[in-house]
């Protein structure tokens, strides 16, 4: 594998370097994370209605960014090992991107119960498979959108001579977290008929 030349960080652990990537980037990505705080400020009115749902949001916007991290990790670990120059045909990959969605198909459907097992507790008024199709309809469709966001973000990186290591979470993360709120947000109100 070659590594990019050009006044990147990859392979350096200069602060400055680290810094002078990231200031810009997280700037940016502060302004566009923005979009998921409106997006749950318009929903005010269904997240009181739907109290279960408000409890939903901060698991499945945290969970949807923890996915991508994981697999962003995971690919730049492959990158600076040298193990991978995405081939379509690397079973290894695949192999990460089946993970991802075995374990959030897991983790959305745990979500799902356990609200509504709150909601039995509380008295929730939202039955078990409209939940069950809330969370696993918003929690794969997050999943999917991580995984993307984490290929484009690890493969650009590397082709701007830019450490990944450095780049990817945050893009995932933030880019998740506002996709991630539009999406719950739009699946639960055509559920619920909203």
């Amino acid at each position: 594998m070659v590594v990019p030349q050009g006044q990147g960080s990859l392979g350096s652990w200069e602060t400055r370097s680290i810094v002078r990537n990231m200031f810009p980037l997280l700037i940016v990505l502060s302004i566009i994370v923005l979009a998921a705080g409106i997006t749950l400020e318009d929903a005010e009115e269904m997240l009181t209605e739907y109290g279960l749902l408000a409890v939903m949001v901060p698991t499945m916007v945290d969970m949807g960014g923890n996915l991508g991290a994981i697999l962003s990790s995971r690919l730049t670990s492959r990158f600076h090992l040298g193990m991978t120059d995405f081939d379509p045909r690397d079973r290894e990959l695949w192999a990460n991107i089946l993970a991802i969605l075995a374990l959030a198909f897991s983790v959305f459907t745990a979500l799902a119960v356990g609200a509504w097992l709150l909601g039995q507790l509380i008295g929730g008024a939202l039955p078990l498979w409209m939940l069950l199709v809330i969370s696993l309809t918003s929690g794969l469709s997050v999943a999917v959108i991580a995984i993307v966001f984490s290929f484009a973000a690890t493969y650009a990186s590397y082709r701007m001579g830019i450490d990944p290591d450095d780049t990817t979470i945050p893009i995932v993360t933030n880019v998740v977290d506002v996709f991630g709120m539009i999406i719950f947000i739009g699946v639960s109100a055509l559920v619920i008929g909203f």
